[in-house]
């Protein structure tokens, strides 16, 4: 049995003194979100997490979703009572507007509980995280009569939704895309087509399934120009808001995965369903990316969830297992050996994930925080600068947070030896579990050509000017601090090599577009390094001043050892990643397709 505990004293110190929360309470809902209310949350948030949802994690693993031959599909045992407790505590609709039905809490707070749950059991907060992601694209692009139609019943937790835009013929490529819509006489469109991959395409948690689904109008232009956004329910909508019969929409199979066996990941049969336009016809990857982005950062928290709770029980199986002797001494004279937690390279690996978990936590905390700022300030300066950070992260925190999220399971994986290659002490799951963060909602190479191609000439570079001068300013300011040496030293060398990868590819790629495709997923990463030691470097700063101020507090010295382990043994790749990036695309192209 695997074991969690929510890292509900790293949250709090990151909200209330890294990143000062109540400084944020001019904005919408977060004077609601006092000190207590958040402690309040975050309890039973983990209560939740641990107790109720992470027991269901390796029993729904192994029974998975069945589907019954009339297209109905039954989650693992206990999903649906844990569904219904998840729902009733109103964790869906924690930073939902309150005017439908929701909390009206920061999303920061939210994004901060999904990790929770996302550790605790990866496949079930999948439900609900797209539920979330649903509600953000018809809150934004939804008629009054969608929004007052649908986001109610979503909040509560009665209805779920998807997304809907795999197809067999088309991954990334939107524009190849079959599926088709017919306008109706009274302003409807009957949906004709199928999609793969549909995460909580089916299940019996819920009464009834929203599905946000792009389509193809009768006449659009070819390409991504001609995709519109529908909104499609399982079941009909009577007049009075009750529900009606089915509505053309079938689960054909489910897919047989490497993992996630408790989402019912479906193949749906659209058969002319009715559905309604969001937003304007055309336009549906405007309304759909409002989804995806909420997706993709969702999906980084998924990647870094995987990393914390393998992390966890690779550190518990190295307290415990005895095997050989420090080779600095005998640790455990009364043992017949000694816990491989002496050893060092145990310890370099364990370090590694740690000083990543905390600096990426961190990281999503802060563009947590850029999100609400972008949302429900009514400063336009205030939203472009956080919209411009949001546009910049959020590729960077999907592809590096779920790269190193799998790489960091297989590294606990392999603490275990022999015995993580077994099912019953249930860390392969977590390898299992995290690889499909890699892949959906844009695999990380798309991401990164995302970073490259659009993000950082965005606005004639905006965005990661701003993201230089602020880590310049926190290095010049603390230049003087001795104590900050160990972390401003490193952070200033990074940053150097960002600056050059980032002046090299405006010089070289222009020319020869192969470069910046070539490039691409070593800046992504070497962007991830400079960030997430720029967030040590800020927690270090924060650290060392409370231990001044109060003294001894355990956590805070470990938090300063393990960002100088950061500095020090792993913020130096970026050197790599800067050498990688300037040799260009010669030898990566020259061969021809039929030399492989």
């Amino acid at each position: 049995m695997t074991i969690y505990k929510a890292p509900v004293e790293d949250v709090t110190f990151l909200l209330n003194d890294v990143f000062q929360i109540d400084k944020y309470n001019n904005l919408p809902g977060f004077s609601d979100a006092t000190a207590d209310v958040r402690a309040a949350i975050f309890d039973e948030a983990a209560k939740l997490a641990e107790q109720v949802l992470h027991p269901l994690n390796h029993s729904g693993d192994q029974e998975g979703c069945t589907r019954h031959d009339d297209g109905s599909v039954t989650t693992p045992k206990g999903f649906k009572e844990a569904f219904k407790q998840f729902a009733d505590g109103g964790w869906i609709g924690l930073a939902a507007p309150q005017e439908y039905g929701g909390q009206g809490l920061p999303a920061s707070l939210s994004e901060t509980v999904s990790e929770f749950m996302s550790s605790a059991n990866m496949a079930f907060g999948m439900y609900g995280g797209l539920t979330q992601g649903a509600m953000a694209a018809l809150l934004v692009h939804g008629t009054p009569e969608q929004k007052n139609t649908f986001v109610p019943n979503m909040v509560t937790g009665k209805w779920t939704g998807t997304m809907n835009l795999t197809e067999p013929q088309c991954g990334t490529d939107l524009g190849l895309m079959r599926t088709k819509a017919v306008k109706q006489a009274d302003g409807t469109y009957k949906i004709t087509g199928t999609k793969i991959f549909i995460s909580g395409g089916e299940q019996d948690l819920t009464e009834n399934i929203v599905h946000l689904v792009l389509a193809r109008i009768e006449g659009a232009p070819a390409g991504i120009k001609g995709v519109s956004l529908f909104v499609v329910p399982k079941r009909k909508i009577n007049p009075d808001g009750s529900l009606g019969g089915s509505n053309g929409v079938s689960c054909g199979s489910i897919e047989h995965k490497m993992g996630i066996h408790g989402n019912s990941t479906c193949v749906l049969n659209f058969d002319n369903a009715v559905g309604n336009l969001v937003g304007a016809e055309n336009k549906g990857m405007e309304a759909m990316f409002v989804m995806m982005n909420e997706a993709r950062l969702g999906v980084g928290v998924q990647g870094l969830s995987q990393s914390e709770v393998a992390y966890q029980n690779a550190v518990a199986y190295a307290k415990d297992r005895l095997q050989g002797r420090s080779i600095s001494g005998v640790k455990a004279p009364d043992k017949p050996a000694d816990p491989i937690i002496v050893h060092p390279d145990v310890r370099r690996t364990l370090m590694s994930i740690r000083a990543f978990n905390e600096g990426a936590r961190a990281l999503v905390v802060w563009t947590s925080l850029k999100s609400d700022v972008a949302h429900r300030s009514d400063d336009p300066k205030e939203r472009e600068a956080a919209d411009d950070h949001m546009g910049l992260l959020t590729p960077v925190i999907k592809g590096v947070l779920t790269d190193q999220g799998f790489a960091n399971a297989v590294a606990a994986q392999q603490m275990f030896g022999g015995h993580g290659f077994i099912v019953e002490t249930g860390v392969e799951q977590f390898v299992r579990d995290a690889r499909i963060t890699m892949l959906y909602e844009g695999a990380n190479g798309i991401q990164a050509l995302d970073l490259v191609g659009r993000k950082l000439g965005r606005a004639g570079g905006r965005a990661i000017t701003t993201f230089f001068n602020e880590v310049a300013a926190f290095s010049k300011e603390n230049a003087g601090n001795e104590a900050m040496k160990p972390y401003i030293a490193p952070l200033s060398a990074a940053v150097k090599d960002l600056q050059q990868a980032t002046m090299w590819l405006m010089q070289n790629a222009m020319a020869k577009p192969d470069n910046a495709g070539a490039a691409s997923t070593d800046y992504m990463h070497l962007f991830g390094l400079v960030a997430i030691g720029y967030m040590w470097a800020r927690m270090a700063k924060v650290a060392q001043d409370k231990l001044a101020e109060s003294g001894e507090q355990p956590y805070l010295k470990s938090k300063l050892v393990t960002g100088r382990f950061f500095m020090e043994r792993m913020l130096p790749e970026t050197a790599l990643r800067l050498a990688r990036i300037q040799t260009g695309a010669d030898s990566m192209m020259e061969l021809s397709a039929e030399a492989f």
